[in-house]
């Protein structure tokens, strides 16, 4: 970053570097220290030190500017966009003292409240606060802590825009205020996640802050000068595309990214609308573009920070995070002040409701739109289904003007009482927290973590299920009714299990006995109950240096102990990603089978570390994939990471409706534990090597198809062998056509067919088996036919290969590629379903709790270097026997020309011998050798 430019290059790509300039281009990466508060400043020693900037430089140059904006009467808006981990939060939030824009603009808009108090203003002020989040979806209030099924309403009002009905807006009276709000929300916003999974990578966030200045103006009236400043903490941009997902019929639950998207659209929409193209903007299309519709195209001031990792391994979301705010800069809003007096603003609204009670009255009722969104634009399905609304809609908005004329008439101190205290003393449980061993949650979202205490405050504390008989309930897969016990002995705790086969780890093992707990211990409880054990009088005496635990550390530690390699040093880029990609799966595969088992679905989850060669790929990179089997019918699937994601958010979903008590079963098109029984599976692969073509050598093999673990399912026979260019004559060893150096074929001819004669011995749970294959730079699919109801499959299949004139480029994929042979088949129709209960089934299978990560930790690796040592082994065998038969006919030569006493021979002769293709040939030649006369 350099000025206002950034500019990006991928470290293993030759490609020149790509430039993007914004308003500002902020560097914070590294270039800083940490000072003796905690807080993290330039640090000038280093070649960084001066282009970091530290939180108050981003606050000052963007910060300040929403807070001035407050006070003129203008709406702001700030969003932060990027991928999970890169910073969106740092830079909204913060941490401790390093605030961020948010709790900076809270602080300094109190203060300066109280700075014009105390100069003697006569202005009334007023600040209210709400938080909300967007799931799936879905709105939900996080000032309430009782889930609303369905979330809120989005309505639509005809002056203010879209607005979730219902929403709790909560006046607060100073910043002290503001923390405890947030933290009750992110409270409640735990404990949601906990069940729903709505973390920050999957969920927006928005705080709400509104300020309002009541005046006297000139002509004697009470004005009201109203700002509203909207806080957007974007969903992680990275899962937005659903990559992996292509064709499955269940995406992202229903619409889980729907509104990234959608917010991707309208950016799109806008910018084309600011070049002067007229694009009509697709507002409607998701709860968080209705909700933000002022803020992108309408009455606001409007930031947005992208956030960037720096990272190789993000090159890619990295340059589409840039791509998108390149787009967003080029969209233009108008915003004006919001001054009207008081008398006049409810003078308007109750205008408004008269007119929408005879509206209703008359069924005479009409679409509402607004600024940039036109109704003519709209398709008869949009209209009828607004229309629809419309009653209801009617009726909110009545509601609506009513609370608020009833709000205007009081004061803000009785709104204040009224209010009351609420939520949790949290001074209260801090001080607690310095005294009373406790337990607090860990969360894969940071944010999340540390909102959730359960002190130990009794010499036993039982935790379970159940909602009598136990002094704390949790839910969540696997929590038995009476799941387990802390018991104090002399001012330590142990815990045990309640019940036999619950599921509970310590440190990432399972444990079946009373378990003696130490300071920062790991406890997990069923498959999502993530705490931290805290003993204060442990700790405090300790002259130990105790590390802050993460849902990470937890994560590794956990895959650790279930046989997986976490700890290599100097990692490379694709074992990075693996590494990621398989902490993230353990969990979601192990609430998967806890899900399924509770809910007695029949399918057990498995995960899969799967090479490129092993999916039947060419090239690629190693990736964690899941195998879901059939109990009864023992039929297997196997998903693609983001596919088994896709489903397990509808999995949750179940789940949570399974323990409200609610109906859960879904029809079987939206059942994410059913996948098409007739669907194909790949069976195993072959990767042949194409070398002895690029000699015009025959290769006739049986080679070992080996499936996605690397084990051998079967044995193909094939065979490559140079033909002419109808493919009906072959070239046998008879022809002897081999040649020296494969390049001896640029710019010639090359035929050959590569013929996959049938399989042997595959499983005989499969039919309908054929085999499939793609060459060089053509992506079509090259397949055989299909046999049903054989473990022996015969194809006889040939394909012709002709290649008019060989490249270079060509004659390098044959002479170091190879093809992938594919083998698919689907599974036989059992003949009878075998009757299991799921959790049976998962203990018999030793998949029982802890051990579910065990099953594929003993994958093979696909040997694909002894495949290609057996195939250039057959080749060289046969260029060294056509070696040898050239060296007994050039010896034979010799020993003709010494019989007859030649001292020289033609060269022709001798050209002649080892060129020759037959041994009749070569004698030809040889038989010159005596009645050779003239100059040599």
């Amino acid at each position: 970053m350099t000025g206002n430019t950034t500019k990006i290059e991928d470290p293993s790509s030759t490609d020149e570097p790509k430039k993007f300039t914004f308003d500002f281009s902020y560097w914070s990466h590294d270039g800083c220290k940490e000072e003796g508060n905690g807080y993290y400043g330039p640090d000038t020693s280093h070649a960084n030190g001066k282009k970091f900037c530290d939180q108050m430089k981003v606050y000052n140059e963007l910060g300040v500017g929403v807070l001035e904006n407050a006070w003129e009467g203008y709406n702001s808006t700030l969003f932060a966009y990027g991928q999970t981990g890169s910073g969106k939060s740092w830079s909204m939030v913060g941490y401790g003292v390093n605030k961020g824009i948010v709790p900076l603009y809270c602080e300094n808009i109190f203060k300066q409240i109280e700075e014009k108090k105390a100069g003697g203003e006569k202005t009334e002020y007023e600040v209210t606060f709400s938080m909300l989040e967007i799931y799936n979806e879905q709105i939900r209030d996080l000032l309430d802590s009782k889930t609303r099924k369905g979330g809120l309403k989005c309505r639509q009002h005809p002056k203010q825009g879209f607005y979730a009905e219902g929403l709790k807006i909560v006046p607060v009276s100073s910043y002290v205020d503001i923390e405890a709000k947030t933290e009750e929300g992110t409270r409640n916003r735990t404990v949601a996640s906990t069940a729903m999974n709505a973390t920050s990578s999957r969920a927006h966030t928005i705080v709400g802050i509104t300020f309002v200045q009541k005046y006297i103006n000139a002509a004697g009236e009470e004005t009201a000068k109203t700002s509203i400043v909207n806080l957007v903490d974007l969903a992680g941009s990275e899962r937005a595309e659903s990559t992996g997902a292509t064709g499955d019929r269940l995406k992202e639950g229903a619409a889980i990214n729907q509104s990234l998207s959608c917010l991707g659209n309208c950016i799109a929409a806008l910018a084309d609308n600011a070049g002067g193209k007229k694009t009509r903007v697709p507002y409607r299309d998701s709860v968080l573009t209705k909700l933000l519709k002022n803020a992108l195209g309408g009455n606001s001031k409007t930031i947005m920070i992208a956030a960037l990792s720096p990272a190789d391994i993000n090159y890619d979301e990295t340059l589409s995070t840039l791509r998108y705010a390149d787009r967003a800069k080029q969209i233009k809003t108008k915003s004006s002040v919001n001054e009207d007096p008081t008398a006049q603003l409810i003078r308007e609204l109750q205008e408004e409701n008269e007119r929408l009670k005879k509206a209703i009255e008359s069924g005479n009722l009409t679409i509402i739109t607004g600024e940039g969104e036109e109704d003519d634009d709209m398709s008869e399905e949009e209209r009828e289904k607004i229309k629809q609304e419309l009653d209801e809609e009617y009726k909110s908005i009545l509601d609506k003007n009513q609370k608020e004329m009833e709000e205007m008439k009081k004061t803000f101190e009785e709104r204040l009482k009224e209010q009351g205290a609420g939520g949790t003393d949290l001074a209260d449980i801090k001080e607690k927290q310095k005294t009373i061993p406790h337990i607090y949650n860990l969360n894969m979202d940071p944010q999340l973590t540390g909102h959730m205490f359960h002190f130990l405050d009794a010499p036993s504390k039982s935790f379970g299920a159940a909602t009598e008989g136990i002094d704390v309930t949790i839910h969540g897969p696997s929590i038995s009714m009476k799941h387990a016990v802390f018991t104090e002995t002399d001012g330590k705790f142990s815990i045990e299990p309640m019940e036999a086969n619950v599921r509970l780890l310590v440190n990432g093992k399972a444990i079946g006995t009373k378990t003696q707990l130490s300071h920062n211990d790991r406890i997990i409880f069923g498959t999502t109950k993530y705490f931290v054990y805290v003993n204060p009088k442990e700790r405090d005496s300790s002259k130990e240096q105790y590390k802050e635990i993460t849902f990470e550390m937890a994560q590794e530690e956990l895959a650790k102990k279930s046989g997986f390699d976490v700890e290599g040093q100097n990692k490379s880029r694709e074992d990075v990603l693996l590494q990621e990609d398989l902490l993230e799966m353990l969990p979601a595969v192990e609430e998967a089978n806890a899900i399924s088992e509770e809910l007695d679905k029949k399918r057990r989850f498995e995960i899969m570390i799967v090479s490129p060669e092993a999916r039947g790929e060419l090239s690629g990179r190693t990736e964690v994939m899941v195998r879901m089997k059939d109990l009864e019918t023992n039929h297997e699937w196997v998903w693609p990471r983001q596919k088994f994601f896709n489903r397990k958010f509808v999995m949750q979903e179940m789940y949570n409706e399974f323990q409200e008590g609610d109906p859960w079963e879904l029809p079987a098109e939206k059942d994410p534990f059913l996948d098409d029984p007739n669907a194909e599976f790949h069976i195993g692969s072959v990767k042949v090597w194409l070398q002895s073509i690029a000699y015009m050598i025959d290769t006739k093999e049986q080679l070992e198809v080996t499936d996605f673990k690397g084990n051998e399912v079967g044995l193909l026979n094939l065979e490559v062998v140079p033909c002419d260019k109808t493919g009906k004559k072959e070239i046998t060893e008879d022809d002897d056509v081999f040649i020296e150096s494969p390049d001896e074929l640029v710019g010639k001819e090359l035929n050959f067919n590569v013929k996959l004669l049938g399989c042997k011995g595959l499983p005989n749970k499969f039919t309908d088996i054929y085999a499939r294959y793609t060459f060089y730079l053509d992506k079509k699919l090259i397949e055989t036919k299909k046999i049903p109801n054989t473990i022996n499959p015969d194809w006889n299949f040939t394909q012709l290969h002709a290649i008019p004139k060989c490249t270079q480029e060509f004659i390098k994929y044959v002479s170091e590629g190879a093809i992938m042979v594919q083998i698919w088949g689907k599974f036989k129709p059992p003949k009878e379903k075998k009757k299991v209960n799921t959790k049976d089934s998962m203990i018999n299978a030793g998949l029982q709790k802890a051990a579910t990560h065990n099953a594929n930790t003993n994958v093979k690796k696909y040997d694909a270097d002894k495949m290609k040592y057996m195939m250039e082994t057959a080749m060289l065998r046969k260029r060294q026997e056509k070696m040898e038969k050239k060296l007994v006919w050039l010896r034979k030569m010799l020993d003709v020309a010494a019989e007859h006493k030649k001292k020289k021979i033609s060269t022709n002769i001798i050209k002649g011998v080892y060129d020759a293709t037959t041994a009749d040939s070569a004698d030809k030649c040889i038989a010159m050798i005596p009645g050779e006369k003239g100059k040599y």
